[in-house]
């Protein structure tokens, strides 16, 4: 999974659906169904996401899509055992980062 966001403080639910490359309903349900997703909202009720929400997509998209837990079973996880859910998925994040990186070090030899 490789999720190419700008640095903003909030990102609408169209632009966090295609850097995940999913549908904004599944956003909107996974918003439903785990606590931790808690997207501000504006007037017109149009969802705007922290990077700290962004964080969080990225860890159920991995528990659920990447290591194929049920979503009851993505909840009972992340509730048991986030602290060390999240330092796996920090380190795992970072050296999927540092292979992106090399690979494009390697193309431009």
């Amino acid at each position: 999974m490789y999720i190419d966001l700008p640095e903003k403080r909030y990102y609408g639910i169209g632009e966090v659906a295609k850097a995940f490359n999913v549908n904004a309903s599944l956003i909107r349900f996974w918003e439903k169904e785990f606590d931790a997703l808690k997207p501000k909202k504006n007037a017109k009720g149009n969802r705007k996401f922290t990077p700290e929400d962004i964080k969080n997509l990225k860890l159920i998209y991995h528990l659920v899509k990447e290591r194929g837990f049920t979503l009851e079973g993505a909840k009972i996880h992340l509730k048991e055992s986030k602290k060390d859910t999240l330092t796996n998925f920090e380190i795992i994040s970072k050296l999927e980062d540092v292979k992106n990186q090399l690979i494009k070090i390697k193309q431009h030899l």
